[in-house]
């Protein structure tokens, strides 16, 4: 069974950074699509980053220059390094995996697995 679980949320000043960890179990996922999207409270899930098996990423234009998705596949683990938060970034971010090498990273239903999420704060 696939399990996803985030960890490394939290409240963070402005300005600050957090790095959010997913570790992914019940299989080997190194030749597969890993993404972030996040969802803040009225609003609908929302597009991150995500990096395929080639180490290839994408990122959404709002956080672009300030994140960067990473992987450890012999940790079966990806990661989001989020710095220079703004108070926009207030959200829950949830950690995706593709079965496969994935399509059409920016939508989620591209995803067949998911973490529960982790809140992250960015306070003023």
């Amino acid at each position: 069974q696939v399990q996803l679980a985030e960890s490394g949320g939290g409240l963070v000043l402005a300005g600050g950074s957090l790095r959010l960890s997913c570790a992914a179990s019940g299989g080997t996922f190194s030749r597969n699509l890993m993404g972030w999207f996040r969802q803040a409270p009225g609003k609908e899930r929302e597009f991150v980053a995500s990096i395929n098996w080639s180490w290839t990423t994408w990122y959404a234009d709002s956080v672009k220059g300030r994140f960067t998705i990473s992987r450890d596949n012999a940790k079966n683990t990806v990661y989001l390094q989020m710095n220079s938060l703004k108070p926009e970034d207030t959200a829950v971010y949830y950690c995706a995996a593709a079965r496969g090498a994935g399509t059409f990273v920016l939508l989620s239903r591209s995803y067949d697995y998911w973490g529960q999420g982790t809140q992250v704060t960015v306070s003023s």
